[in-house]
C-alpha cells in the first residue's frame, strides 16, 4: 500500500469520511488546538522533543535523529497496543502533524504497512489552520442571523438553549469561548480555549450549519472574555435583525444569583474580580461593593452592578453597534420560569 496524501481543503471538506483524525504532535500542541474530533497518539511527547532538540544543538543532528527515531518507535509501538488492536482492515484515519512531515509520516508509514487506509494532511496543522482561517472569513457572511438581545440577566443563554433543544439552528459564541461575556464572565477553574482553539470551534460549529434557515446568536461585542471574534461574524450580525428579550429586575438578579453561584459561595474571588472594575467605577464604589458583599449583601451588590453598571453600558453599546435594537422586530418578555422561557422560544422559532 502507499501513503495517500491528503490537501487540508479536501480534508476539511471531508473531515466527518474518517473513521479517526490522529494528532502526532505533543500533547502541549495538541492542548492549544488541534482538528475537530482529533485524538492524541504523539509520536515525541514534550520532553522527548526537547531532549532531541538539545542534541540536534549541542551535539548533532545525526545523533539527535537517532535518538528521536528510538523515541519514536517505542511510541508508536505504545500507541498502536493501546489503540489499534482491536481496529477492522477498513479503519481510514488521517495523520497529521505540524508540517505534515517525519512526525505524521512515521506514524502513518507503519500504520499503512499494517494494512490501514492512511492519509496524511499535507502541511500538517500549519496548512490547516490556513484554511480555517480562509473560511472564517467566508463562511460566516453566507448566513443570516436573527439577534438575541437583552440586558445582563435577561436570560439570553438559557434562550439560546431553548431554541436549540426544540431545533432551531444556533451559534452560542459564549459556550465556544467558555466565558459568558462581562468581567465576572470567567468560571474560576474553567479557562477559555486558546484563541486557535476558539476559531476552530467556530468553524467546526458554522461549517454545520444550513445556510437556508436561521442561525440565532447572542448580541456580543468583538471579544468574548480575552478571545477575538472574526470581523466577518460581527459584521453581519451587527447588519442583523434584533428580537429584544427582557425580564423583571427581581428575577435578573435572582437569575444571576444562581448563575454565578460560584461567586455567592466565594466572597473572596467575586470582590477579586470586582478589582477590575475600579477604573470604570472608581475606588469608593468598588470597596463599598466589596464591603457589602463581605457582609452578606451580594443580592444587592448584584442588583447595584445591574442598574449602575452593566445596564447603561449594554445599552449605550446596543445602539451604537446594533442596527437593528432600536427597532427590533420583536420584543418578548419572560417572568424566569422553565415554562415561559421554552413558550418564548417557541414563539421565536415561529417567527422566523
Amino acid at each position: 500500500m502507499a501513503l495517500i496524501p491528503v490537501s487540508a481543503s479536501d480534508a476539511l471538506a471531508g473531515l466527518d469520511g474518517f473513521s479517526a483524525v490522529i494528532d502526532a504532535r505533543s500533547e502541549s500542541e495538541y492542548a492549544e488546538d488541534r482538528l475537530p474530533g482529533a485524538v492524541n497518539w504523539p509520536t515525541l511527547n514534550d520532553e522527548q522533543r526537547r531532549i532531541v532538540g538539545t542534541e540536534y544543538a549541542q551535539v548533532s543532528p545525526f545523533v539527535a535523529r537517532k535518538r528521536g527515531a528510538a523515541m519514536a518507535a517505542r511510541n508508536i509501538a505504545a500507541h498502536i497496543e493501546r489503540e489499534a488492536m482491536d481496529l477492522p482492515k477498513d479503519w481510514k484515519p488521517l495523520v497529521y502533524c505540524w508540517r505534515g512531515g517525519k512526525r505524521s509520516g512515521s506514524l502513518a508509514l507503519v500504520l499503512d504497512q499494517i494494512g490501514f487506509r492512511v492519509q496524511v494532511l499535507e502541511g500538517g496543522y500549519r496548512e490547516y489552520r490556513r484554511a480555517v482561517m480562509a473560511q472564517l472569513d467566508v463562511l460566516p457572511r453566507g448566513l443570516r442571523y436573527r439577534v438575541v438581545c437583552g440586558t445582563t440577566g435577561s436570560g439570553k443563554s438559557h434562550l439560546l438553549q431553548a431554541l436549540a433543544a426544540q431545533g432551531a439552528q444556533v451559534l452560542d459564541l459564549e459556550a465556544l469561548a467558555n466565558h459568558r461575556g462581562s468581567v465576572l464572565g470567567l468560571v474560576p477553574g474553567s479557562p477559555q480555549p486558546s484563541q486557535k482553539q476558539f476559531d476552530s470551534r467556530l468553524w467546526d460549529t458554522l461549517r454545520r450549519i444550513d445556510p437556508a434557515r436561521v442561525v440565532w446568536v447572542e448580541s456580543e461585542s468583538k471579544k468574548v472574555g480575552d478571545l477575538r471574534v472574526p470581523q466577518a461574524l460581527i459584521e453581519p450580525m451587527r447588519a442583523s435583525p434584533c428580537v429584544v428579550l427582557s425580564l423583571p429586575l427581581p428575577a435578573r438578579v435572582d437569575l444571576l444569583m444562581r448563575d454565578y453561584n460560584h461567586f455567592v459561595t466565594d466572597t473572596a474571588a467575586f470582590c477579586q474580580r470586582l478589582d477590575a472594575l475600579r477604573v470604570l467605577r472608581g475606588n469608593e464604589v468598588i470597596n463599598a461593593w466589596q464591603d457589602a458583599a463581605r457582609a452578606g449583601q451580594t443580592e444587592e451588590v448584584v442588583r447595584e452592578l445591574l442598574l449602575a453598571h452593566y445596564d447603561p453600558i449594554y445599552l449605550q453599546s446596543m445602539r451604537r453597534n446594533f442596527g437593528g435594537f432600536s427597532a427590533p422586530t420583536l420584543e418578548v418578555g419572560w417572568d424566569g420560569s422553565a415554562a415561559a422561557l421554552e413558550a418564548t422560544a417557541a414563539r421565536l422559532i415561529a417567527s422566523e
